[in-house]
């Protein structure tokens, strides 16, 4: 038992090295890391992670989970779990009006649609100050949003989401990794005062679609 936790200790130790030279190759310093907080840990097995970590979805509970690389590699291909998607895609000429959105009956204009294997249907969720909430979808409406969109019938199961902001004039589109949805969730969450939300959020949405339209590719 000694000896195997002797192990655990060391693996952790060359691991959190691992990071501070990651850190260092992005041009911190090591103090620089050791300052800016706890550590962010693997979920799986507890090891150190450095910024760029991978990430999986637990399909049950709908969460985000994040990884190291083996228990990426030794996880993503359980049943239970779903890597994260790894392609984010701005949808120029996207055909949604305020007739069709409004049969979708979702209370705000932010949301991100994705196809549940669990499930076996197309599930829309928002953000809340109590983190991502599910709303009921009207599938002819999503079926009619298909149809206008066809890029959508490509849309990977669990890994990726269609996310909608009809709070930026024109409304924006994109279809983003899973892990970026749930990103967007916890901004909300995070910045969320008073009843109503207050001023801070909608920076911070307007910030997070500014890093997506940076990284992604355009799609009509």
């Amino acid at each position: 038992m000694n000896e195997r936790l002797q192990a655990m200790t060391a693996a952790r130790k060359r691991s959190e090295q691992l990071t501070r030279l990651r850190a260092l190759a992005r041009g911190q310093s090591t103090v620089q890391v050791e300052r800016s907080g706890p550590l962010e840990r693997c979920d799986l097995c507890g090891t150190t992670l450095p910024d760029d970590h991978r990430h999986l979805l637990h399909l049950v509970e709908r969460r985000i989970v994040c990884s190291c690389e083996p228990c990426w590699a030794l996880h993503s291909g359980d049943p239970e779990y779903r890597p994260s998607g790894m392609r984010t895609l701005w949808l120029n000429g996207f055909d949604c009006d305020d007739e069709l959105w409004g049969r979708f009956q979702i209370p705000i204009s932010l949301a991100f649609f994705m196809r549940s294997s669990v499930s076996q249907a197309v599930v829309a969720f928002y953000p809340s100050p109590a983190g991502a909430t599910e709303s009921e979808l009207d599938l002819d409406a999503w079926s009619d949003l298909v149809q206008r969109n066809p890029v959508l019938d490509d849309l990977e199961p669990d890994a990726e989401a269609l996310i909608v902001n009809r709070q930026s004039d024109p409304p924006q589109h994109v279809i983003a990794p899973i892990d970026e949805c749930y990103r967007l969730v916890g901004l909300v969450k995070m910045r969320w005062e008073g009843i109503s939300g207050g001023s801070a959020i909608g920076l911070a949405i307007t910030e997070f679609f500014d890093s997506l339209r940076a990284k992604a590719a355009v799609g009509t």
